[in-house]
């Protein structure tokens, strides 16, 4: 490796690992109303909730992983939808941990965002976001997820090495207050869609076999995890 390079390597770690000046209090308040005017308009939440599956999907994978299972694929479609696909056994706590990271992945990659960002680690939250998503990139198996992480991804690529710190701290602030309110929505969507006789395969219906726990449980989890995050969260985002 190039001496310069490797004399470039502890300045760059301390550019990401650093803390960067926290934005104007109207900034922050400015992202927090666009994350609302893209989460609560059905027609916007219909494009916008694809960011949320990409996180609901990834946490399936990731806890997967960290369980000891082999994640096999990650595909999302068009309709929000997504599926992952893991071996490992069909039971136990690796399975039951795999089942319940979906729901509950958008509001605490929120919540830790909001501690980043609390503790004024902008850079790090952005290159750590987008690690994630070029490693998730790998596991996608169809052509609709490969094209949604490929624009979300990059994105994130651009805003993390050629923006300047305020639209940086801008970007970084409203992805963290979406995945805090975007976390909260879809829960309440799935036990809406079950009321009326669909869903009937849900990570809750599942979770409810793997544990013999009542789904409704599992909701009232699902919501107590977003609803916490969002309070937490959003307190970190607002102390300045």
């Amino acid at each position: 490796m190039d001496s310069t390079a490797i004399a470039s390597l502890p300045s760059l770690w301390d550019e990401v690992s650093g803390t960067q000046p926290d934005p104007d209090l109207w900034v922050v308040i400015a992202t927090l109303g666009a994350a609302l005017a893209v989460v609560i308009p059905h027609g916007l939440w219909r494009v916008s909730r694809n960011a949320i599956t990409i996180a609901h999907e990834g946490g399936h994978g990731l806890v997967a992983l960290l369980t000891g299972r082999t994640l096999t694929g990650i595909r999302l479609h068009s309709d929000t939808s997504g599926l992952t696909v893991s071996r490992g056994k069909p039971h136990g706590i690796g399975m039951i941990l795999t089942a319940a990271a979906g729901y509950t992945a958008p509001p605490l990659l929120g919540l830790g965002g909001a501690a980043l960002l609390g503790g004024g680690r902008i850079t790090l939250l952005l290159w750590v976001a987008t690690a994630l998503l070029l490693a998730m990139l790998v596991m996608i198996r169809n052509a609709y997820g490969a094209l949604t992480m490929l624009v979300t991804g990059g994105l994130f690529v651009l805003v993390s090495w050629l923006a300047g710190p305020q639209v940086q701290a801008a970007f970084a602030y409203a992805v963290v207050w979406f995945l805090l309110i975007g976390g909260v929505r879809p829960a309440f969507e799935l036990q809406a869609k079950r009321a009326r006789g669909g869903a009937g395969d849900s990570d809750a219906d599942q979770l409810s076999r793997l544990t013999h726990v009542p789904a409704g449980l599992w909701f009232f989890l699902f919501h107590a995890v977003s609803l916490c995050s969002l309070i937490g969260g959003g307190r970190w985002l607002l102390e300045m």
